[in-house]
């Protein structure tokens, strides 16, 4: 990608006196500079017959940017061979929602180790994102916030190398709740860049899928999204290596504050020297 791009996760707020639909949520995060958002698929694949039309029209006018997250019920490591292949219908079952709207990235949780040893659990896993069939979309796998979930960035960078549909969607938040608020500084977010450039190399950092937001924690991980400005997560820090390693793609703001928190996001962004 050319550039680097700033939206939200989810329907924007607005000033509370509207609703807003996949469509009017376009046009309105474009009417106050941003450029992408991330459709919620997490319970269910929200775009049909009936609103496909409107959002493809919204996203093609105002040259946006869509992303999804695909169903929390997925678990690729699950006990029961039969969940895994729901995992996997609802995975691609997404992807084709997504790809009706000219949607590009499709975002989830691998799966969880359960009680397998990590390379047991990274086999099966692997096993099934083989499975997976190309719907014009990148399947991006998350890093994760909880140490029981399966997606440390080493072991979803290794996947990316060993699977050709799969790329990263690095969620800094998680990093930082997972490793027990172990992102303070420049140098720990500079690493993390680093570590993506060194073993997926240099278009791997100008395709990128990032989120970020604040995040509660505790010792297990990931307990609750925060507003950046109630967290300790260091986004002007981590902002600064993304722009010292010319990151491009997309970053998602989540949070309870969505467009705020992607306006505050992309005002530091550009003001950075």
């Amino acid at each position: 990608m050319e550039k680097l791009l700033f939206g939200i996760s989810g329907l924007p707020l607005g000033d509370g006196t509207k609703r807003f639909n996949y469509a009017t949520g376009i046009h309105y995060l474009k009417s106050i500079g941003l450029d992408a958002m991330e459709l919620l698929f997490v319970h269910s694949v929200n775009v049909t017959d009936n609103n496909k039309g409107a959002i493809l029209e919204a996203k093609q006018k105002e040259g946006f940017y869509l992303s999804a997250h695909a169903s929390h019920y997925i678990n690729l490591n699950s006990n029961d061979i039969a969940k895994q292949d729901q995992s996997i219908a609802r995975i691609i079952g997404a992807a084709k929602g997504l790809a009706k709207v000219g949607g590009r990235s499709l975002v989830f949780h691998p799966g969880f180790y359960m009680s397998d040893a990590k390379e047991v659990a990274y086999a099966t896993i692997k096993s099934n994102l083989m499975r997976l069939s190309s719907c014009g979309i990148d399947y991006r796998l998350e890093t994760t916030g909880k140490g029981s979930q399966f997606g440390t960035l080493e072991e979803l960078v290794s996947l990316c190398q060993e699977v050709s549909l799969c790329k990263l969607c690095l969620d800094f938040a998680h990093i930082h709740a997972r490793s027990n608020g172990g992102l303070k500084n420049y140098d720990d977010f500079a690493g993390v860049l680093k570590y993506v450039l060194d073993h997926l190399g240099r278009t791997a950092l100008e395709d990128l899928h990032i989120h970020m937001g604040g995040i509660r924690y505790t010792a297990k991980g990931e307990r609750s999204h925060a507003p950046l400005l109630e967290s300790d997560f260091n986004y002007q820090e981590c902002l600064r290596a993304i722009k010292d390693y010319d990151v491009r793609g997309c970053i998602i703001a989540e949070g309870p504050l969505l467009e705020r928190d992607a306006l505050l996001l992309k005002e530091t962004y550009e003001k950075l020297q």
